[in-house]
């Protein structure tokens, strides 16, 4: 691990003075802007210079008064000097070898499997095995391939015979250094039939498509080269830059503001609406099941929120007010059992616009329950959340899917 000095400017205890002293480049920062010219120059350093932005995820988002973290390789003295920095993390690298250092390829071989971040491999072998312990209730299900044609596997979760029951769809994965996010996709197939009053009743009614890993070519360059990769791992045949971001790469309002059509930009939005493999196989899956697919659910990570249509516009959806009213109840569920707090709202005006995403093109496909999850944490390790608080996150996680499923079921079928 190459670590390279930095200036730091920290906070003080009295928030009006800075002191500085040098670190390293393992670091991950909170910096607040102030001024316009403080918004500025924060924009030019995240994009001239080799910094990782974790939040915003692009340099065009970066406004006063919201906070940005990054992770950054250097920095010169006449731009350290002007901000007041918060140290969020100062070890990183060894954060991430701890993360991976635990791999276990048997789901029987640990208690605490479910608690720990898994390789691709791994979680290839878990679908296998899921399928080979519950052959009567869980199928795989081969959507389609990755850019390296990895293969997409979804599991359909379904119990009784009945041939023409409603389904919910749960991805996870689509941003690859999102680890919580697949981890809950696999925290909640083990939330099995009888085992839970409430997945079974919606089991009774609904079958479940799961697909844990969106995008396995970006999540595995995470586990073997770039623990901070977001895009899949396509090339272009007009710049040396590699990916897209699959959550721009579907057709709603495709590539307007809030994404980029240049290929170095974390939210470049491809060549053309399903240009990438992973998102054209998911938008083929929804197309030929939307009469059976009621609830769709993207999960996310982080900043603890439950978004809805529309994030590529400030209009509202046609059934604004009764998603508000499901996600309000998600949160305050959240908030009454595990006393954390969750923003809710649609996603536009919530956070920022963020055209073609994949909850808003399935909203408009005609699944008019569509909700993005942001899963733990608000910052203090971000996409580093430690697996010691996988527990708490998927455990917030489920019960917002539980509460949704239920208000859907309640709202779309009448009574048996």
């Amino acid at each position: 691990m190459k670590a390279l000095l930095i200036l730091i400017v920290l906070m003080n205890l009295d928030k009006n003075k800075c002191f500085a002293f040098l670190s390293f480049s393992d670091q991950v920062l909170s910096i607040t802007a102030k001024t316009q010219e403080q918004v500025e120059l924060l924009k030019n350093v995240s994009t001239q210079y080799e910094t990782v932005l974790w939040q915003p995820v692009s340099p065009e988002y970066i406004k006063e008064e919201e906070p940005v973290h990054l992770s950054p390789s250097a920095f010169a003295q006449s731009f350290a000097s002007r901000f007041c920095f918060r140290v969020l993390l100062d070890n990183t690298n060894e954060m991430i070898e701890l993360q991976t250092r635990n791999d276990s390829t048997d789901p029987r071989s640990s208690s605490s499997y479910y608690e720990r971040y898994h390789s691709l491999e791994d979680i290839y072998y878990w679908i296998n095995r899921t399928t080979q312990e519950h052959p009567e209730m869980v199928k795989v299900v081969l959507i389609g391939s990755s850019y390296e044609k990895r293969p997409l596997y979804a599991l359909k979760i379904s119990v009784g015979e009945k041939q023409d029951k409603k389904a919910i769809w749960i991805d996870c994965g689509i941003h690859a250094r999102e680890w919580i996010s697949p981890a809950f996709c696999m925290w909640f197939s083990l939330s099995y039939y009888n085992q839970n009053q409430d997945i079974t009743h919606i089991l009774n009614h609904m079958d479940v498509y799961v697909l844990p890993v969106m995008n396995p070519d970006g999540y595995k360059y995470t586990w073997t080269t770039n623990r901070m990769w977001r895009k899949n791992r396509s090339y272009s045949t007009d710049s040396s830059c590699v990916g897209v971001d699959l959550n721009r790469n579907f057709d709603a309002n495709w590539c307007t503001e809030g994404a980029s059509d240049k290929p170095c930009s974390e939210i470049y939005c491809g060549a053309f609406p399903e240009s990438e493999p992973e998102s054209e196989a998911v938008a083929n899956f929804l197309r030929s099941h939307k009469d059976s697919v009621q609830l769709y659910l993207t999960i996310h990570s982080y900043s603890q929120m439950l978004l809805f249509p529309y994030s590529c516009t400030l209009d509202e959806a046609e059934n604004h007010n009764e998603l508000l009213v499901m996600a309000q109840e998600a949160a305050q569920k959240i908030r009454r059992y595990y006393r954390n707090t969750y923003k809710y709202g649609a996603g536009g005006k919530t956070i920022y616009l963020a055209p073609g995403g994949s909850d808003d093109w399935a909203y408009n496909l005609g699944i008019k329950y569509s909700f993005t999850f942001e899963l733990q944490d608000r910052g203090r390790y971000g996409f580093l959340l430690p697996p010691s608080h996988i527990s708490k996150a998927c455990n917030e996680a489920l019960i917002a899917v539980k509460t949704i499923a239920l208000r859907v079921i309640e709202k779309t079928q009448a009574p048996q």
